[in-house]
C-alpha cells in the first residue's frame, strides 16, 4: 500500500500484543523484499483506541479481526473498519495468514490486489 499510495499515512498493527516490538516474520520479509518491498524497518503494534481518532479507516484483514477491532471501538469513534478484502472481487473474504498457510506469495498477491482497489474506490 505504502509504494502505490506514498502520500497516504499508514500503519500496520495487530489485535494481540503477542509480537509487540518485533519485526515481521522473516520469511515474509524474504518474500516482500523479491518484490522490492523493505518491511526491516516495521515493528509490530497492538491496535489502540487512539487509532480511531488517528486514522479515516481501519482495515482488516478478517472476520475474527474485524470483531475484534470493533470490541475495542471507543465510545462516540465513528472511523469504518471494514475487510481488506472488501476492495477486490474475487469471492475472498480474509487475507489468509501465511505464517500458517507458509503462502507469502499468495498473500501478497491478494493485499496488492487489495490495495490497488482501495486506492481506487
Amino acid at each position: 500500500m505504502r509504494a502505490l499510495a506514498p502520500a497516504l499515512e499508514l500503519d500496520s498493527c495487530g489485535t494481540g500484543g503477542w509480537h509487540v516490538g518485533e519485526a515481521p516474520y522473516a520469511p515474509m520479509q524474504e518474500a516482500a523484499r523479491a518484490r522490492g518491498y523493505d518491511l526491516s524497518r516495521l515493528r509490530a503494534r497492538q491496535v489502540s483506541a487512539d487509532d480511531f481518532a488517528r486514522f479515516d479507516l481501519i482495515l482488516c484483514m478478517d472476520g475474527q479481526n474485524l470483531r475484534d477491532v470493533e470490541a475495542m471501538r471507543p465510545k462516540g469513534a465513528e472511523v469504518p473498519v471494514r475487510l481488506f478484502t472488501d476492495f477486490v472481487e474475487t469471492g475472498e473474504t480474509a487475507v489468509p495468514d501465511p505464517y500458517y498457510t507458509r503462502d507469502f506469495d499468495g498473500a501478497l498477491d491478494l493485499i496488492e490486489r487489495c490495495a490497488r482497489g482501495l486506492i481506487s474506490s
